[in-house]
């Protein structure tokens, strides 16, 4: 099968998107489809691509940019002849957006994942909805969580069908090593670690200040160690935070580095924290629990498609649960060692063979379906 994805986030851009997207594409690669991806994001300098990766400018302001990029996805489209296009969108993705009606304008099989949470993000998803007609669109609608599909259900309407296409992370490369039966010994000093892209959305400074809670509630002679993993717009922020409440010498802010890193310093952690409540799916968690941490996030996120509370970790509905729920895992050995015992000896079913699975399902029914086009769409920009 012939599929071309689309989004306007890609790597070098560090996120749940680009991760997902190369992985993706990679597997599908390696089971025999065709797959190729097409992004706006631009590369990093002097770095190569995989050959399956085409990068369009869209740098020339919103109109004439989206207009080369619009000129660039339909020569694509001429030259792959994709049995599917599968686009992926976030809160504010244009380029993708653009693509996903160009793909049905032309006739062809469109499968859009929204991988976002279109609830609580201000009138940006409601307002394109109202001016562009989504429900109408001849496409199949799928979200990467049950709870960003809620949202996107009742903003399309009870006729238009939101299927469910689960992130996945490699299983098997994420399990405790040495693991002979029992969940790995943690170190004596108590780490909490958070991986997580520094924005305002996934809450950088509320991330400090719960734990800031969490060392207040613990005995003043209990050690207690966090490690903060990622980069972002907030980082100067977070570093101010950090020096102005004097948590320097606990606190470890680590920037981007690279998987086994990030699986270094989960293997040698005792829990992990995942603050964001507008988490579409939390693929930064679900390596956690697949390397047997006790998952502690938000009960809002969609972090629950994997995390029930009390089995793979704790959820709470506020900061203030969730400083509590850290600071109860880091006190507790019996429950801490009982639910990272689990998460290490019960792999999670969000595996690739999974994620493929649903997909070529997505993709078949795409196809299958009768796709009336569009009024013909002009290209962007043409008066």
């Amino acid at each position: 099968m012939r599929v071309l994805h689309v989004s306007d986030c890609y790597l070098p851009r560090l996120g749940g998107i680009e991760i997902h997207l190369r992985d993706l594409v990679q597997h599908q690669r390696a089971a025999g489809h065709e797959s190729h991806l097409v992004t706006t994001t631009p590369p990093l300098a002097g770095a190569g691509d995989d050959p399956w990766v085409h990068r369009v400018d869209a740098t020339s302001g919103p109109v004439g940019g989206l207009a080369r990029a619009d000129a660039a996805l339909r020569q694509l489209l001429a030259d792959l002849s994709p049995d599917v296009v599968h686009v992926h969108v976030s809160v504010f993705s244009p380029f993708a957006t653009i693509a996903a009606r160009r793909a049905a304008t032309a006739g062809v099989a469109t499968l859009v994942t929204v991988h976002s949470m279109w609830s609580r993000l201000g009138p940006l998803p409601a307002a394109a909805h109202t001016l562009l007609r989504l429900g109408s669109w001849p496409v199949t609608w799928s979200a990467v969580s049950e709870p960003a599909a809620a949202p996107l259900r009742a903003m399309l309407g009870p006729g238009v069908p939101v299927h469910v296409l689960p992130n996945a992370i490699d299983t098997a490369s994420w399990r405790p090593r040495d693991l002979d039966g029992q969940a790995l010994p943690r170190p004596a000093t108590p780490t909490v670690v958070s991986v997580m892209r520094l924005t305002h959305t996934k809450r950088t400074l509320p991330l400090a200040a719960i734990l800031r809670d969490v060392r207040r509630r613990l005995p003043t002679d209990q050690p207690m160690r966090a490690v903060v993993i990622g980069d972002g717009p907030r980082r100067p922020a977070l570093e101010r935070y950090v020096r102005r409440h004097r948590m320097a010498d606990w606190v470890e802010l680590h920037g981007r580095v690279d998987r086994a890193v990030v699986r270094q310093e989960l293997s040698t952690a005792s829990v992990f924290l995942a603050p964001a409540e507008l988490e579409s799916f939390g693929i930064a968690a679900l390596e956690a629990r697949a390397m047997g941490l006790p998952v502690v996030a938000s009960s809002h996120s969609g972090v629950v498609e994997f995390v029930g509370h009390g089995t793979e970790g704790l959820l709470g509905p506020t900061d203030q649960a969730l400083a509590q729920h850290v600071t109860r895992l880091l006190t507790d050995t019996s429950l801490r060692t009982r639910i990272a015992r689990h998460n290490a000896l019960v792999p999670s079913r969000h595996d690739w063979a999974q994620a493929l699975q649903l997909s070529d399902a997505a993709y078949a029914e795409a196809m299958s379906a009768g796709r009336p086009r569009l009024r013909r769409l002009a290209p962007v920009g043409a008066s």
